[in-house]
């Protein structure tokens, strides 16, 4: 599993996860806030599967 999900692309992953989440405890308080785990551990493992099925990646290339 080669890291995919570069450092700008990483912060704005765990801040919309973190946005969402916030959605199950103040707002509207919906269960559909809790999709915002996926973002949160893309960005955490820096890894993230669709990009690997379009060949995408936000690093910076070596």
């Amino acid at each position: 599993m080669n890291a995919n999900v570069g450092g700008t692309d990483r912060l704005i992953r765990i801040v919309v996860g973190l946005g969402l989440i916030s959605l199950v405890f103040i707002g509207p308080q919906t269960n559909w806030g809790w999709l915002g785990l996926i973002p949160i551990a893309t960005g955490f493992i820096r890894f993230c599967p669709a990009y690997t099925l379009f060949n995408f990646s936000t690093t910076e290339k070596e």
